[in-house]
């Protein structure tokens, strides 16, 4: 499968009428096809289970290289999955679009890819701190976003919760950062935390919520 073959599969899969709305409502300037999510998922499961691991990379990466709406949430959907060995080219082609973030569903599909690799491999996690440092407000964010498995542990070994503690720091830094997108995204963090440590959140609160906008405090407090 080619870039170019999957390009004309996803076109072929497109809804009359569908790619204007869809364009609207992720306020999309690039080309936006009009290919649902589910027959998106279909497409991806149906390449993850054909291809190999290189030939895989490839079409990811033409997807990508696109700017297609639909082609650029397919190419993170080829290379979401749990086992990959070995995995590190499938590591730094997500770590490499990290830059290319402007929309939250591209950058939330190719987070849900980048989060497999990072479960992997924890370590990864020290190339993920510098985006917090990024002028580059989608990085800031996918920094976030790309963690939040550490949110979501029954039962957390003592590394997973110094990752988490490690990751709630970040946030700290992040409250008096005004985006929408970045209040937004500790608001999820803390809100998905609250299921599982509920004290750990107030207690970030306490100290950090009176610098966070009102719609992200109540979201953080949603669980609490």
């Amino acid at each position: 499968m080619t870039p170019e073959a999957a390009l004309v599969a996803l076109r072929a899969a497109a809804e009359p009428g569908r790619g204007e709305a869809m364009a609207a409502y992720h306020k999309q300037s690039r080309e936006v096809i009009g290919v649902a999510n589910p027959v998106l998922d279909a497409m991806a499961r149906d390449w993850r289970r054909t291809l190999g691991l290189e030939a895989r990379l490839d079409l990811a990466r033409g997807l990508w290289q696109s700017d297609i709406f639909e082609a650029r949430i397919a190419a993170a959907k080829l290379l979401t999955q749990a086992r990959i060995r070995p995995d590190q080219a499938v590591w730094e082609l997500i770590r490499g679009w990290v830059a290319d973030f402007d929309s939250w569903a591209i950058a939330d599909h190719a987070c849900m890819a980048g989060r497999k690799r990072i479960e992997a491999d924890p370590a990864r996690v020290d190339e993920v701190e510098p985006w917090t440092r990024s002028t580059h407000m989608w990085s800031r964010r996918a920094a976030l976003v790309i963690m939040l498995p550490w949110t979501r542990q029954r039962h957390p070994k003592p590394e997973d919760i110094a990752i988490r503690e490690r990751v709630l720091g970040w946030a700290a830094g992040y409250v008096s950062d005004r985006e929408w997108f970045i209040q937004k995204a500790i608001a999820w963090w803390l809100r998905d935390l609250s299921k599982r440590d509920p004290e750990r959140v107030r207690q970030f609160l306490a100290e950090h919520g009176q610098e966070m906008k009102p719609f992200a405090r109540r979201e953080a407090s949603k669980y609490l």
